[in-house]
């Protein structure tokens, strides 16, 4: 499903700005159950890592360039050699080393699988490229700690250095904005517990301005030739669909029919 990012309505304005608080643009996300997991896989958003602003560096090195200090380059003027981070993860200080996996990893905030799991699955691998690529949503992390979290939501994982959390939530909370991600229940009472001691916590700025789609030439390793190979499928409710592998069920796919599709969204058994 092709989505296009071009024109601006009021209603956009008014959720990127939603009065400039974390609070204010939590209560502008829609609140739905987790999508299935069915189809997910780190490939159908890119490599890792795209050149998405074409300067001729990968995005993991420009985000460590720019978060770490005292940073020296390889030769090849992209990859971070060595440099000095203070992880708000954890709240400690990690000297950085090219090749050592051990120390930092570049955390995607809202994780690609629970971007996933709260509308990703709908859109085209252009649009899951910039958001698996926009700065908005990267932060170097101590890499325990990023593997801790895995793709967990604010409900399952927070940051273990608590005076950071009001940031993270918030950063949450603006990635998912820009992006018309909705939240889960448990999801959002999570961020409404933590921003409840920071009511006036701002909404992060989006400086780097990326757009929502890449225009780089790249397809989806995802999509299913079985699915299309159906003719005249029915599915008599979401538990064959399932069965059969193919949900979600989007209009104009086959098997897709209106008993599956309660809330008349276009995707069926979500």
């Amino acid at each position: 499903m092709s989505e296009s990012s071009s024109a601006v309505t009021a209603t956009d304005a008014e959720r990127t700005s939603a009065n400039d608080t974390a609070v204010a643009a939590l209560a502008l996300l829609a609140v739905k159950g987790r999508a299935p997991m069915t189809g997910y896989d780190r490939a159908r958003y890119g490599q890792a890592w795209l050149d998405a602003d074409r300067n001729g560096c990968d995005t993991r090195n420009d985000v460590l360039a720019e978060q770490l200090a005292a940073v020296v380059r390889e030769s090849n003027g992209c990859v971070v050699a060595t440099g000095e981070y203070d992880d708000p993860y954890t709240g400690s200080t990690i000297d950085y080393r090219h090749g050592d996996g051990t120390l930092i990893d570049v955390d995607h905030v809202v994780a690609l699988g629970n971007s996933w799991a709260t509308g990703a699955f709908r859109w085209d691998i252009k649009k899951r490229a910039a958001f698996a690529n926009d700065p908005l949503n990267l932060l170097p992390a101590d890499a325990g700690a990023n593997r801790q979290k895995g793709d967990g939501d604010a409900a399952t994982w927070l940051p273990p250095n608590k005076p950071f959390r009001c940031e993270y939530v918030a950063r949450q909370v603006a990635v998912k904005t820009k992006y018309r991600l909705w939240v889960t229940a448990p999801e959002k009472a999570a961020v409404v517990r933590i921003l409840a001691t920071c009511p006036d916590q701002a909404l992060p700025e989006d400086r780097w301005a990326a757009s929502t789609r890449v225009d780089h030439d790249i397809t989806d390793p995802g999509v299913l030739p079985a699915v299309k190979s159906f003719t005249s499928t029915y599915f008599k409710n979401c538990d064959a669909a399932r069965a059969a592998g193919v949900a979600p069920v989007r209009r104009g796919d086959p098997g897709y029919g209106a008993h599956l599709d309660r809330d008349g969204d276009g995707v069926g058994c979500e």
